[in-house]
This record gives structure tokens, sequence and C-alpha cells, in this order.
């Protein structure tokens, strides 16, 4: 890679402010969807990396509007371009999903939206130098970064950060609201019962994943009255996952900070490239890139089943009744939450483990789900979009129930079948 000027610790910081709340209306909204990838006759049979090579390459050659790429275990991901509405968002990745489902069918795979692999052990396909420094650095936490970067999908919800001044759409208010409604959210849509076969204990296993790795780098930022400065200690606060070079691994120093990179210059000088690709190895479960990239939802099954968590989080975002109605309801949700950050606190794990079933949550989820069923005929939503949103909300929502519940309800039934089938011979 060319050589870039090195620069100096509070230039670097100077560079985080500027970037990570980039402040205004909102209106623009984005999404990106992640699939998990699998043979369309054996889902339980890992897929070849030959296969999924070819795949990438057949993919990669569609005329598409959103970027397509291929994660660590070989899980699809569609990012879509930025949207000015709900339904110019949901249209462009509609169309670019018509392009890649049939492909991939032509080539016997299949995508499933579970939030985590539910079939098998995580297996890495990608070999890049960021993927190897990833995978040697995650290990020290044990094995939940392999989960995580081999066995895990989400649909991620981007919005604007809002204004800069206070009020209901000003960037302070949205970050607090994105980190308390960022749970309701997770227990909504949670979608990761199981894996290996196996009941985890948790509705949302990849929450679960998540909360169990590096916390310098996949905590919440501490909650308080100037994000911009919270976020920057952060990032120059995490150590660094990787030093990228030309030639051979990517190596970090094991406990070398962004800070102390800068102060010190060793093993060389870092430059703002840099600075911005360490932001990319950061994964707190709200992320500011300009936006507010929301990263706690789990993948959905079905075609569209993405488009429920998209409308419910953009109107509930976006719409000025449905925000103010959402920050009111999820603002109690704080003294729950605690001073610890999300998603290691008492909250968020209640999110992951009972999902619906808990009363607070479930409480807040109805009130959300129907904030945001009034507001999407107001952002412009089509009838099949608000129809499928409330057909969400009733079979779900309002009964406290979540997708994961359908799949423990199928294992169960199953396994109480095998039991009446040994009992009967």
């Amino acid at each position: 890679m060319p050589a870039r000027p090195a620069v100096t610790e509070a230039e670097l910081e100077a560079h985080l402010r500027g970037i990570c709340f980039k402040t205004g209306p909102p209106s623009r909204l984005g999404v990106e969807i992640e699939w998990l990838v699998h043979d369309a006759r054996n889902p339980r049979c890992p897929v070849e990396p030959a296969r999924l090579r070819s795949a990438a390459t057949t993919l990669r050659a569609l005329p598409l509007n959103s970027l397509l790429t291929f994660e660590p275990g070989g899980q699809l991901e569609l990012s879509s371009p930025p949207a000015t509405s709900l339904t110019g968002c949901i249209e462009a990745v509609t169309a670019d999903l018509a392009l890649v489902r049939p492909a991939m069918r032509a080539m016997g795979l299949g995508m499933a939206g579970h939030g985590h692999n539910p079939w098998h052990r995580p297996q890495r396909v990608l070999t890049e130098p960021r993927y190897n420094a990833m995978e040697a650095y995650f290990d020290r936490w044990g094995s939940a970064g392999r989960s995580m970067m081999c066995a895990t999908a989400s649909v991620q919800v981007c919005v604007d950060a809002g204004y800069e001044e206070p009020g209901p759409f000003g960037h302070g208010r949205r970050w607090l609201l994105a980190h308390l409604l960022g749970a309701v959210l997770a227990a909504a849509f949670a979608n990761s019962p199981t894996s290996e076969g196996c009941p985890t204990g948790y509705r949302t296993t990849r929450q679960v994943v998540w909360s169990q790795l590096d916390p310098a780098r996949t905590l919440a930022p501490p909650q308080g009255p100037d994000p911009r400065a919270a976020w920057v200690r952060y990032v120059m606060d995490a150590p660094v996952m990787c030093i990228r070079a030309e030639d051979g691994p990517w190596d970090a120093p094991e406990g070398l900070t962004f800070r102390e990179w800068a102060r010190t210059g060793v093993p060389r000088p870092p430059t703002q490239e840099d600075l911005d690709y360490h932001v990319t190895t950061l994964f707190p479960p709200v992320r500011p890139r300009g936006h507010l990239e929301l990263r706690m939802i789990d993948a959905q099954s079905g075609e569209a089943g993405w488009i429920v968590p998209l409308a419910v989080t953009a109107a509930l975002f976006d719409d000025p009744e449905a925000t103010e109605c959402a920050y009111r309801v999820v603002k109690p949700l704080a003294e729950t939450a605690g001073a610890r950050p999300a998603p290691r606190n008492p909250l968020w794990r209640r999110a992951a483990r009972g999902a619906l079933t808990d009363p607070e949550l479930h409480s807040a989820a109805v009130a959300c789900f129907a904030a945001a069923q009034e507001a999407l005929p107001r952002l412009g939503a089509s009838p099949e979009v608000c129809a499928a949103v409330a057909a969400f909300t009733e079979r779900y929502v309002a009964r406290g129930r979540c997708p994961a519940d359908d799949h423990l309800d199928a294992l169960y039934a199953a396994e109480g079948d095998l039991i009446v089938g040994k009992d009967s011979q």
C-alpha cells in the first residue's frame, strides 16, 4: 500500500470528531443484510470453500445496486446504498435479491436467515490477512470470536445521526435511544436459539457471542452528554487488532492501543487511513460512522423477513411522533440497564435470554411497534410493508414471542415425536 503521511494524536482525534456524527436533518436510510449460505439440498452440510469462491465470482458479475461481500464463514452480505426513503431502500434491495436468489439456486445454494448457524460448528473459508489477524486476536478470549466471524448473521439498519442541536432528532438523544431501543429490537427479532442442533438457553445466541468478545472493542462507549468525546476516547483507547502490511501477516503488538501507537510511532507511525481502518475493527452494538449503524438485530427467516426490522427501526427513528413515543417508552429502561455498557448490562442480557417473555421488554415492544405501525403510512410505506409489520406484531410481539420461539417449538416437537416413536416400538 502507498506510503501516507503520519499524523499526530491531536490530528487523529480531530479527524474522529469530524466524521463520527455527521449531523443534519434525518433524510437517509440504509440496511446491511447477512445470510448463512448452505447447500440447497442439505443445509446441515457445510459448503466447500471452492463452491463459495465460485458463487462469489458469479454474484459479483450481477448488476447490483448494493455492495455484495462475503463474511469469513461464507455468509453473504448485501449493503444497500443510502436511500432517501424507506420505500426506496426496500425497492433497491428487493431488486438486487431478485437477481441474487435465482443465481444462488442455479448453483445449488440456499440463503438462510438465522442469527447464529443452527447446524454446524464455525468454519472459516476466507483466508485474507484481515481475518487471519482477527481470528488470532479473538482467540485470546476463547471460541466466541470464531463463532462471531463464521457463524453469525444480522440485519443492520443505518439511520442518520440527527441534528446537532438538542431535541427529538438531536444526535445525543438518538444515540441514547439507539442503545435503549436496541435491547427491545434484539428481543423482538431474536432468531438464534440453537447451535449445532441444540438449544443454547438464549433466544438470541448471536448477542451472547458478541457479549463474550474483547470488551474494549465490542461494548458500547459510556453514555454521557458528549457522544463525540466518548467515541473518540473509545476508539483511541481500543487495542489495535492488526497493522496492515504489504507483505506478511498483519500482526500488531499485543495490548497496543491506537493512542499508544500514535504517541510512540512503533512499529511504524500510523496514518489517518490506519485510524479509519481501525474503526472497522470495532464492533459495539451501535457504531457511529457519520450515521448510526444498529448492529443488534438477528438475521430473519423468509425471503422478505429483513423488511420488518428495517421498517420498524426506520419508523421509530425518522417519524417525529414515533421517535418521541419510543424515547418516552424506552427511557425508563435505563434504570434496568444500570451503569454497565451494552450488551453486558442486565437489560441486554435479559433481551438475549428471555426476549419478549421478559415483561418489561414485552411492554416496551408492544408500545414501540404500535407507534411504528401508526408512523409507517406517514413515511410512505406501501400497504404490503404495513401488512408485514402488522402480521409480525400480531404473531410475535402481541403474544410475547419472537422468531426464536418458533424454532424452539419445532425442535421440541421433533424431540417429542422421536420419544413417542421409541415408546411405540
